[in-house]
């Protein structure tokens, strides 16, 4: 079965308001768990030792590494999901121009 996707121009102005808004609501849930997931697992990994109140070379460049690799490695995912929805898009929309080819 064929994914349905919304669209936006058959929408009313009030419903496209309401739908860029949901969209914006999802991306900061999106955008506050991807920095909370970035937060637990590079303080878990790199800070080791509360004996002082600021963070020590090797913590701080531990930290920096990190944050870096998990933002590339998010990048990336998100890249080649994108990929993959265009993809299952285009076999979909071949598939339904296959099928309206073979009922005519």
């Amino acid at each position: 079965m064929a994914q349905q996707g919304i669209n936006a121009a058959n929408l009313s102005s009030y419903q496209q308001q309401e739908l860029m808004k949901a969209m914006e609501e999802m991306q900061m849930k999106d955008s506050l768990s991807m920095y909370t997931k970035l937060v637990d697992r590079c303080f878990g990994s790199c800070v080791t030792s509360f004996r002082s109140k600021s963070l020590d070379k090797s913590e701080t460049a531990c930290l920096e590494h990190c944050a870096s690799r998990y933002l590339k490695m998010t990048q990336r995912v998100g890249l080649r999901f994108a990929e993959h929805q265009a993809l299952q898009q285009k076999r979909a929309t071949d598939a339904a121009a296959a099928a309206a080819a073979g009922g005519s």
